[in-house]
């Protein structure tokens, strides 16, 4: 996993350079306001089946076809109803003049193919594959480069609206090699909506994890390409993008570790917590070195995207912390996922997302980008502190001392 993310990570990095020079801060801010809405509501569109077919899979490889069947399906019906929905509201919170073209590829790319290429990578998880779950999310990244080759390279307008119609294509290519490996190496199953269905409630509570997820993650984003420009929110995702970046080798180990969190669980909270705190000693002080290499080598970022994002030194700056935040409280929410504490989790998130709206509300129009990072910050703290304080009031309920 490691291996995979670190070149998916550089690849990554490769085509975002591509995009951010071909398009500028300000087509690149519009398309990145586009898919931070998209992300917020494309966990719905599998509405938590990857999670379930993880869950059922390791502890009975028995159930795979069953599942596998339901998170396609579930993936295919739902997505093109909430395309339509997400196209309705960008009407309403998105900058006005943006091309319905631009917002329904974006939408089917992140709705549909997207999430057709995650529960394909979450199927070898369940097996513990993780050598076939790093190549389905290696190669989109890979497409993505060519794509991004092209767009550069080619006498074409570079402007947003392009950029998506290659992004779509590229997503689409990669959704239907992910499917096709996971039919040759694991099988097939009935496309049915019942397992989901009753299970619904779970699965919506995994789902409404990963959109509150989405919100204190992209919300802003959205917001500054609404209330202060397009070029504020291009500048700010490119150092949120530097961000993510850095969080590769910890996401790797989340990835690699989230069946076992299921496993450790079945003996109860204690047990995947103690999991939890045998890896974060090692992420942790990955997290404290990359924030200090990130804060040192912010200055060097225009050099590399342009100057069109000059400012994004001082983002970037300001965002460092955000690694070790992050690195805190994933580890304490998927000890309570792996525990059955789901609902617990996805109830802190969503009030961290609620939270951090109204932050972005007041503080984007006073102080621009700065108050996107401000924000930013609090809810990952407010994040760290509910979830770990959770986390061992449950424990010690569940074993007093003595």
């Amino acid at each position: 996993m490691m291996g995979g993310q670190a070149l998916r990570a550089g690849v990554q990095l490769l085509y975002f350079v591509l995009i951010a020079r071909a398009l500028g801060s300000a087509q690149y801010g519009s398309f990145v306001a586009v898919t931070a809405l998209v992300a917020i509501a494309a966990p719905f569109a599998s509405w938590g089946s990857g999670n379930l077919l993880i869950k059922h899979t390791v502890r009975d490889h028995q159930t795979f076809p069953t599942y596998w069947g339901a998170a396609v399906a579930t993936t295919l019906t739902t997505s093109l109803a909430l395309t339509l929905l997400v196209i309705a509201v960008a009407q309403f919170v998105l900058p006005p003049g943006l091309p319905l073209t631009l917002l329904l590829l974006v939408a089917l790319s992140d709705l549909l193919f997207a999430r057709l290429i995650d529960v394909s990578g979450q199927a070898f998880q369940a097996f513990n594959r993780l050598d076939r779950t790093a190549a389905i999310q290696l190669f989109p990244a890979l497409v993505r480069l060519a794509a991004a080759g092209l767009l550069f390279a080619l006498p074409v307008p570079k402007t947003a609206l392009a950029w998506s119609a290659l992004f779509f294509i590229s997503t689409a290519v990669s959704a239907i090699c992910a499917v096709t490996l996971v039919r040759r190496d694991l099988g097939w199953g009935p496309l049915s909506l019942r397992p989901v269905r009753q299970e619904a409630r779970e699965g919506g509570a995994f789902a409404l994890s990963l959109s509150a997820q989405s919100i204190y993650n992209d919300i802003d984003k959205i917001m500054l390409a609404r209330l202060v420009s397009a070029e504020a929110a291009g500048v700010y995702a490119a150092a949120y993008r530097i961000v993510d970046t850095a969080f590769t080798p910890v996401r790797s180990v989340l990835y690699a570790a989230y069946a076992r969190f299921f496993q450790r669980g079945q003996s109860g909270l204690r047990g995947s917590t103690a999991f939890a705190l045998q890896l974060l000693p090692w992420t942790g002080g990955y997290s404290l070195l990359i924030a200090a290499v990130l804060w040192l080598c912010a200055p060097a970022l225009p050099l590399l995207f342009g100057a069109d994002f000059a400012a994004t030194a001082d983002v970037l700056r300001w965002l460092s912390p955000l690694v070790l935040l992050k690195t805190l409280h994933y580890f304490a929410a998927d000890a309570l996922t792996g525990a059955g504490y789901q609902g617990t989790r996805s109830a802190v998130q969503v009030g961290v997302a609620v939270v951090n709206g109204l932050l972005n509300l007041w503080l984007l129009p006073r102080y621009g980008w700065l108050g996107a990072v401000w924000a930013s910050l609090a809810s990952d703290l407010l994040l760290v502190l509910t979830l770990w304080s959770i986390v061992a009031f449950k424990t010690r309920k569940s074993f007093p001392l003595g």
